[in-house]
């Protein structure tokens, strides 16, 4: 599972391990939605050094759906990704919809995004979706409230994720044991994280992460930030959290992955990241480059700078093809030019993460 190898005041160092491979941390995860990246294949996610992949559980159970993939015989052999995978538990893409009919505390009544029909996710349904799919990491069904809802609001969705993690968790072992049963492998069973909600409420906080840890979960997930809050309001949250969190277990900040924000969470204590802007703000032509500076590539000065992309990326593309290139591809909207610039910020995005490590391995001796 996990070994903490170090803890030093610029961050843990460790390692995670799962039936399909080991995850050297801190770590990014690159989001691959519905089982795959716009525009980056898997084998440019290994080149530019993915350990793991985050796939959507949401979106998968509505297309294809969970019973294809698992004839396929799960994730991994349908997407032909054989190292790890984590799925989300769908509850953030739910809670985003604004075609809820209802929230209970059985779960949320919605209506499909593709085609209106209407469906139901609820704890049972979210470990079910989840175990169908095979994934090494999944996610406890959490209620995820908007930030600018007020405290009694807050405070209802932390009582639903507590009580819907105790039944993801019993449906977690419930599963794993029928599936243990029909299967010659016993580490098959994948690695269940609680999510702490709360706001921005300190003491909401505190209530969910010691619920949640008193239940005892393989990891714990700090949900519910990176969602209109200020950085000094949401390092607040990790400043209160994480001292709480068993030193033992992996610490996952969702949603969050800005490269300077990514720092000062990993000298926090947050072990596991995943986040969309970077691929976001590639397509609307913001570049992260290798000395730690961002330039608008579909800016004037760049159409006629003939120069490489940067030479020190750890995307090829970016090695060989011209900033003017990359300049005019996205101003044509050309989808080349979006993989170009994908790659280059989740190169850079990777390469922070390794570098990381390598600052947290030295500063420990």
């Amino acid at each position: 599972m996990f070994q903490l190898l170090k803890e030093t005041p610029i961050g843990r160092r460790g390692v995670l391990t799962t039936p399909n491979g080991a995850i050297q941390s801190p770590f990014f995860m690159p989001v691959g939605t519905a089982g795959a990246m716009k525009g980056i294949t898997h084998e440019d996610l290994v080149t530019l050094g993915a350990e793991i992949l985050l796939c959507n559980t949401y979106h998968l159970h509505l297309q294809p759906g969970e019973k294809i993939v698992e004839e396929a015989g799960g994730l991994h052999s349908f997407v032909g990704w054989n190292k790890p995978i984590l799925t989300d538990s769908g509850g953030f893409q739910v809670f985003s919809l604004r075609n809820i009919s209802k929230i209970t505390d059985e779960g949320v009544n919605f209506r499909s995004h593709l085609n209106g029909d209407p469906l139901f996710l609820g704890p049972e349904e979210a470990m079910r979706i989840q175990h169908a799919l095979g994934a090494d990491i999944i996610m406890c069904f959490d209620h995820c409230p908007p930030s600018t809802a007020p405290r009694s609001e807050i405070e209802k969705a932390v009582d639903r994720t507590i009580r819907w993690a105790a039944e993801c968790k019993k449906h977690h072992k419930q599963l794993s044991s029928a599936s243990s049963e029909s299967s010659a492998s016993s580490d098959s069973s994948p690695f269940l994280f609680g999510i702490i909600q709360g706001g921005l409420e300190r003491d909401l906080r505190e209530k969910c992460a010691e619920e949640l840890i008193a239940m005892g979960f393989d990891g714990y997930a700090i949900g519910g930030l990176a969602v209109g809050e200020t950085e000094d309001e949401m390092y607040d949250i990790l400043d209160c959290v994480c001292p709480l969190l068993p030193k033992d277990k992996p610490r996952y900040l969702m949603g969050v992955g800005r490269l300077e924000q990514l720092k000062t969470a990993v000298a926090k204590g947050i072990d596991m990241f995943d986040c969309v802007s970077p691929m976001r703000e590639a397509r609307h032509g913001t570049l992260y480059l290798s000395d730690g500076s961002k330039i608008r590539i579909d800016s004037n000065p760049y159409t006629t700078d003939h120069s490489v992309i940067d030479a020190n990326s750890p995307s090829p593309l970016s090695r060989t093809h011209l900033k003017s290139y990359l300049s005019h591809l996205l101003r044509a909207h050309e989808r080349l030019g979006e993989t170009i610039a994908c790659m280059q910020n989740l190169g850079i995005t990777l390469e922070c993460m390794r570098n990381l490590q390598n600052e947290i391995e030295k500063f420990a001796g």
